[in-house]
């Protein structure tokens, strides 16, 4: 049974994901040979549901999430986890020559939704990819940080929240991060925001009913 605070904090990976891949199927190059297009449009589909499942948790009320939708948005990251690995047993990992930017792009936001075990299982993949340039140091960030709270270490890069039922009231707790004072010069170098604009995005995602805050 999925207990209240571990499916929020599934959640928690959805916002951290989606501001990297908000607008994933609009990455792709019209000119961009792609090997597979059909595995490239399936995991668009998956990653169309992943989100939908999410929307759907936080327009309920993410103070008080529905639990049958909880269970549904289970089952779906459970799917994906297990095509996701039939499809780096076959191929490796999903790169743009083979599903297009956007596939790729789908492929890693279905990992950032997986159990732990298969996270770390991947993140070496993932850190190819980036140094490859097929995949956004940001994405590199998510899911490194994903896996280290995971394994109870301080995050690296500050991507990772708190569940929502330790927040300050509705304003984000971010996990512990390792050298924090230096997190935000990190954060620069691999391609994300500032702590501060970051923590307002996550703000605004789960409570889009709240106005921005002066």
């Amino acid at each position: 049974m999925v207990t209240h605070m571990t499916s929020v904090h599934c959640a928690i990976a959805f916002c951290c994901t989606l501001f990297v891949c908000h607008d994933i199927q609009a990455q792709v190059s019209r000119n961009q040979s792609i090997a597979n297009p059909s595995l490239r449009q399936e995991l668009l589909e998956r990653v169309k549901q992943d989100q939908a499942i999410r929307n759907e948790l936080i327009n309920k009320g993410i103070e008080h999430p529905d639990q049958s939708v909880l269970a549904r948005m289970k089952a779906i990251d459970a799917s994906n986890t297990e095509r996701m690995r039939a499809i780096v047993r076959e191929y490796g990992w999903p790169g743009p020559g083979l599903v297009g930017r956007d596939g790729s792009e789908a492929a890693f936001l279905l990992v950032q939704h997986a159990n732990l075990a298969f996270q770390k299982d991947m993140l070496p993949l993932v850190e190819q990819a980036y140094k490859k340039h097929e995949l956004s140091g940001q994405d590199y960030a998510l899911l490194l940080d994903r896996v280290l709270v995971g394994e109870g270490k301080p995050q690296r890069y500050g991507t990772q929240a708190k569940p929502i039922e330790e927040w300050s009231g509705r304003q984000p707790v971010l996990e512990p991060i390792e050298d924090q004072e230096n997190v935000d010069k990190r954060r620069k170098e691999i391609g994300l925001p500032p702590l501060s604009e970051y923590r307002e995005l996550l703000r605004q995602m789960y409570f889009p009913q709240d106005k921005r805050e002066p």
